[in-house]
């Protein structure tokens, strides 16, 4: 099991490798939500049956939450991306792109400290550009490929109080969050 100091240095790493804040919380505390799914299946962002790590594809949103329930602490983090005005599309596709940079640096940087951890992402995966589910192929990298805390029924703004982080950032900017299930 993990002693507080062991807890603290995952923090650290997170924030010394770009994170703008992160925090430790256990998962018996993290709010899941079913209805999440429902979101997923208006396809509000254009996802869902188009992505190796959308639904429906994921799995069932009750497998998926008894998944995350087999863990016991979560290392969260949050980045924060600046946009020229609330309706810079761009600004927050590229400030995903770069959280998912992070999420994977978080990931070679962790490795050596967490055996087999739940990462989630925020939204789609963006490991590639065009995903492979298009084409009818499996996912060519699918120990990279990574699903949002929001697939997986996490409710993400009560998540963000729960770790002491603000879920929105003010002006022109857009917040993105990631976990490590461990």
């Amino acid at each position: 099991m993990f002693q507080r100091d062991d807890l603290k240095s995952l923090v650290k790493i997170a924030t010394e490798y770009g994170a703008v804040d992160a925090a430790i919380v256990k998962v018996d505390a993290i709010p899941f939500r079913r209805e999440f799914r429902a979101a997923c299946e208006q396809n509000t962002c254009g996802k869902y049956g188009r992505c190796w790590m959308c639904p429906p594809d994921v799995g069932d949103i009750d497998e998926l939450i008894a998944r995350a329930k087999s863990y016991h602490y979560a290392l969260v983090f949050q980045s924060v991306g600046q946009l020229e005005d609330s309706f810079d599309i761009e600004g927050m596709e590229e400030a995903a792109k770069e959280h998912n940079k992070l999420t994977q640096t978080l990931t070679e940087q962790l490795s050596p400290f967490l055996s087999s951890p739940l990462r989630l992402g925020a939204g789609a995966c963006h490991v590639c550009e065009h995903c492979a589910k298009l084409d009818h192929r499996p996912c060519p990298f699918p120990h990279r490929a990574m699903a949002s805390l929001e697939a997986y029924g996490i409710a993400v703004s009560e998540l963000a109080e729960l770790a002491g982080m603000k879920y929105i950032s003010g002006p022109n900017t857009v917040t993105y969050f990631g976990g490590f299930l461990f």
